[in-house]
């Protein structure tokens, strides 16, 4: 009976966690970019290099936000189906089409308030992916379905779903792996975190032992938390991955001031560009980078299709 009554006791902390960290993730700000927020990344001249292009949005299941003010007067929209979320979804899929691989966010797997259309296939469809899974998180039945999304031109050699730890349930990763010319694989991990400090401090932790025997690693999607944390107060700190995000704002996307959305790669890897793309579609700027593999190493997929 004790032990029933901790676990409540904990899961109402977390609770509270949850609702302070959103009422500081509405109010804190961060200095903002230090440069300005291109429409498109730039694309790198053929070095003889693998490249490989990669963005992550979290996109507010189709819903447009513009001022802090829609948050209550668009509530309706996460539960009911409207008319302009499909044209907000081709709105997203142009800015998708540029990329290789693509992490989602908050995207739906087919339920009323989308119109029963799966996001992620329809966005895969829509800029012709080779290849896409989801990963159902928060299953609301005919009114929601809630999850992340992997759209990829290249052919992955396995994806895993990850239920990340937390007292309130509906938190995932998606660790993808692709084969190389050599024994190591490129693990993909797209993560959407927790609000509270102490859940992302247990998930964050989770991660890392779970990337720790992969060489080429590129961590990326909506962390909800500051750069400074995940460098100097997390366990991600004790890992070898460098933070390609630093120092750029990811919302509000209407007037950003907040690094919310993250990119993190391992050293062997090469960043040639990354940027907060303004695209102010959803609440959350997308954010993007190109990076290379090392000289010699290839993907498998790529060089097959050669």
């Amino acid at each position: 009976m004790l032990e029933r009554v901790k676990k409540r006791v904990e899961q109402v902390r977390d609770a509270i966690d949850e609702l302070r960290s959103l009422s500081l993730n509405r109010s804190e700000v961060q200095a903002p970019i230090e440069y300005p927020a291109q429409k498109y990344l730039p694309i790198i001249e053929d070095d003889g290099l693998e490249h490989v292009r990669l963005i992550s949005f979290n996109i507010q299941v189709g819903n447009s936000v513009g001022r802090y003010l829609h948050y209550l007067t668009r509530s309706w929209q996460h539960v009911l189906p409207h008319s302009e979320r499909i044209d907000n979804m081709d709105r997203i899929s142009d800015v998708l089409s540029h990329f290789d691989v693509v992490a989602l966010q908050e995207a739906d797997g087919g339920s009323l308030r989308s119109g029963f259309v799966n996001q992620v296939k329809y966005l895969a469809e829509k800029g012709k992916f080779s290849f896409w899974h989801q990963q159902l998180n928060r299953d609301f039945g005919l009114l929601a379905q809630h999850g992340n999304g992997v759209l990829s031109r290249i052919i992955p050699t396995s994806v895993n779903n990850h239920v990340l730890p937390s007292l309130i349930p509906g938190r995932g990763a998606m660790f993808i792996e692709y084969q190389t010319t050599t024994d190591e694989p490129l693990l993909v991990v797209m993560m959407h975190l927790s609000l509270s400090q102490r859940a992302q401090m247990n998930q964050l932790a989770y991660v890392k032992e779970q990337i720790e025997k992969y060489k080429y690693v590129v961590l990326m999607g909506d962390l909800n938390c500051h750069a400074e944390r995940l460098l100097d107060d997390s366990p991600l700190k004790e890992t070898s991955l460098a933070l390609a995000t630093d120092g750029i704002s990811t919302f509000p996307s209407w007037a950003p001031q907040r690094g919310l959305d993250h990119i993190l790669i391992s050293p062997n890897l090469r960043t040639h560009a990354i940027d907060v793309l303004d695209h102010p579609i959803s609440d959350h700027l997308p954010v993007a980078i190109d990076v290379s593999l090392p000289s010699g190493v290839s993907l498998t997929d790529r060089a097959n299709q050669s």
